[in-house]
């Protein structure tokens, strides 16, 4: 792979493991159709194939079994790197994930260490029903010791997956699926940020705006639209859901005074609610609007043909950015 290439998500992702696993023989990749197939979306497409059976695991319909197991390998030294195949397949482990895997380096007053990572395609955008087009990250973030991270672009693909591999406390890694075959530059020889650090990817002096994973690009085209029309507006990648970076975001919003947030999950108790709660707490008085949210709506996840509808889009964000500056 050439230092600078422009290549997608998903082969960034494909990259990131197949670096974890040449650095580090403990590390294994299992899930559902991940070795033989490369998995529904192509991204451990060829792992098994170069690395073995033994490695790349083709693992049984059962997403308890799977996570459980992954447990027990992360006891014995071993990295597993789990693949949930849709966001939406993830809840009948979700028992092992935050009664087990969240518990027990506390449970063992630290003696105990379960790297396990547990790859997540979320969100929609592909034209996919209920259970395969959730965004359920807030679930997650809600259980202490569980780590969360979404990237938006190839080079954190790239990195942040490597950067949790590496590390010795599980991680909820979700990729945002209708952003795996956006292309964006990979420099494999940079100096990543750290793994829970976010981002100004745009500078902004009027408002800003703070997105993470999918919602990132969405975000982007609104600043370019509202330059047009005179506004400055700053987008900030959170890049980390647990834990959140709040210093950066703090930081952006005491300089712009307003703040929207953006994220595919339903407003209602979504990850927004926090972030709207704590930088109110640390900002009160450089706020010159209320913080603004802008996310799914408090329904199921509907067919393909009203997902336009139900997703945010540059429409709903640029109404959130001129409600706030009419303030």
């Amino acid at each position: 792979m050439a230092v600078h290439e422009k290549i997608t998500i998903a082969k960034a992702i494909n990259a990131s493991l197949r670096a974890s696993m040449e650095a580090d023989p403990k590390v294994l990749v299992m899930g559902e159709d991940v070795g033989k197939l490369g998995g529904v979306f192509r991204v451990t497409d060829g792992l098994q194939k170069d690395f073995g059976e033994d490695r790349v695991i083709d693992t049984p319909l059962a997403e308890s079994g799977i996570v459980g197991t992954a447990i027990g390998l992360a006891l014995r030294g071993y990295r597993p790197v789990v693949e949930i195949q849709f966001d939406g397949f993830v809840f009948p482990a979700y028992d092992q994930i935050v009664t087990q895997l969240a518990k027990m380096h506390a449970r063992a007053l630290g003696k105990v260490k379960v790297p396990v990572v547990i790859r997540i395609p979320y969100a929609g955008g592909i034209g996919a029903v209920e259970h395969h087009s959730e965004s359920p990250e807030a679930l997650f973030a809600h259980v202490a010791g569980l780590k969360i991270v979404t990237p938006s672009n190839s080079s954190d693909a790239y990195w942040m997956l490597q950067q949790a591999i590496a590390g010795d406390d599980p991680v909820i890694y979700f990729e945002p699926k209708r952003r795996y075959h956006d292309k964006s530059r990979l420099d494999t020889e940079s100096i990543p940020d750290p793994l829970h650090k976010a981002r100004i990817t745009q500078s902004g002096s009027d408002l800003t705006l703070a997105a993470y994973g999918p919602m990132v690009k969405v975000c982007l085209d609104v600043a370019k639209v509202a330059a047009e029309e005179g506004k400055s507006v700053e987008v900030v990648d959170l890049r980390s859901l647990s834990p959140i970076d709040f210093d950066t975001l703090q930081s952006s919003v005491q300089k712009t005074g307003r703040l929207v947030v953006v994220h595919e999950a339903p407003v209602f108790f979504g990850a927004g609610a926090e972030i709207a709660a704590r930088i109110t707490e640390r900002c009160f008085y450089h706020l010159e609007a209320p913080v603004l949210r802008v996310g799914g709506f408090h329904a199921p996840y509907p067919p393909s043909r009203l997902e336009d509808e139900y997703l945010p889009g540059l429409d709903r964000v640029l109404d959130a950015v001129d409600r706030a500056l009419a303030y």
